[in-house]
């Protein structure tokens, strides 16, 4: 084969895996995009500007909007010839963020479930997991254009997550000095579940970050 033949087929190919790559990145983004929908319904619903049931019944539809995206996902994957990072890292990365809406979701149903008198204490934390996800848009954006600086922007990915423990923290002291009565207990366990959205948010700061240093070597 002649070097200019071989350098034709090689601008083709790095063409194939530059769109294939995008796609890919633009569907893990339709992810993110859906979490960010479910973390907004829920500080919306904190804050009493949506009602728990209502609240409660639009989540729903956002969780089958997420599991959509998280489909079309896999089923991309399989058809492109190339992808920007791993495919077992944009598995892992994909499902950390399917974890992020479930456990919204488990907080919009226990807090209608529940029936605390007063959900603000979640709005702090919850504008914490929004902010997370939009820095992980970002980082997301980053891969096929600036994927050096990837590793940067997720670390204020991992910033969020660790504003959503010490707000957690934080509570959990002013709720055990004082009374232990029900509404203690309620709002623990809704604390709770919030942290466990952090802790999902980490772990697709994490998936994203090892993505990237795999890339890279």
């Amino acid at each position: 084969m002649s070097s200019g033949r071989s350098r034709r087929l090689a601008r083709v190919w790095d063409d194939l895996r530059g769109r294939s790559g995008r796609r890919v990145i633009d569907l893990v983004r339709g992810q993110v995009a859906v979490a960010r929908e479910g973390a907004v319904l829920a500080c919306s619903a904190a804050s009493g500007a949506t009602g728990q049931a209502a609240a409660r019944a639009r989540m729903a539809e956002v969780e089958h909007e997420g599991d959509a995206a998280r489909a079309e996902l896999v089923r991309a994957l399989r058809r492109v010839l190339a992808t920007p990072i791993d495919r077992e890292d944009l598995f892992r990365l994909s499902r950390s963020i399917d974890d992020v809406l479930d456990q919204l979701r488990d907080f919009v149903r226990e807090a209608d479930l529940f029936g605390p008198a007063d959900l603000t204490f979640a709005t702090e934390p919850l504008g914490a997991v929004i902010d997370g996800l939009d820095q992980l848009d970002r980082a997301l954006l980053k891969i096929t254009g600036d994927p050096g600086s990837v590793t940067v922007a997720v670390l204020a990915t991992r910033k969020s997550r660790s504003r959503v423990r010490q707000l957690h923290q934080a509570r959990l002291t002013e709720l055990f000095a004082g009374p232990l009565d029900m509404d203690t207990l309620r709002e623990r366990e809704l604390l709770s579940r919030l942290d466990a959205v952090g802790r999902r948010l980490g772990e697709a700061a994490d998936a994203l970050a090892d993505a990237m240093l795999k890339r890279s070597h």
